[in-house]
C-alpha cells in the first residue's frame, strides 16, 4: 500500500469548490508497485474531476503494518483502502 500526499486542480465547480481552485488530498492505494500506485493516484483523481495533479509525497506502508490488526483498527481511510482499493481525502487548505 501507498499514501500520497497530492494537489488537484477542479475542473468544474462543484459544491464549495469553484473551477480552478486548488485543493489538497491523502490518497491511500492499495497497490504492489509505486509505478502502477501512482497512476492509480492520479486515474482516481482525474475521475473525481480534478485536473493538473500534483504528487508531493510518497509513502510505503509495509506489510507487517497493513496486516497488523491494532494498525487497521486505528486508521480508517486505510481500512477503506483495504476494503475498496483505495480512498481520497480533500482537505481544506
Amino acid at each position: 500500500m501507498y499514501i500520497f500526499s497530492a494537489n488537484g486542480t477542479a475542473r468544474a465547480d462543484r459544491d464549495d469548490i469553484k473551477a480552478g481552485d486548488k485543493k489538497p488530498f491523502i490518497v491511500y492505494i492499495d497497490y504492489v508497485d509505486l509505478f502502477g500506485a501512482e497512476q492509480l493516484c492520479k486515474i482516481y483523481l482525474m475521475r473525481a474531476g480534478f485536473t493538473e495533479i500534483e504528487i508531493e509525497n510518497r509513502k510505503y506502508v509495509a506489510d507487517t503494518l497493513r496486516k497488523d490488526p491494532r494498525v487497521v483498527e486505528a486508521d480508517k481511510a486505510m481500512q477503506a483502502a483495504i476494503k475498496g482499493g483505495y480512498m481520497i481525502q480533500m482537505f481544506d487548505e
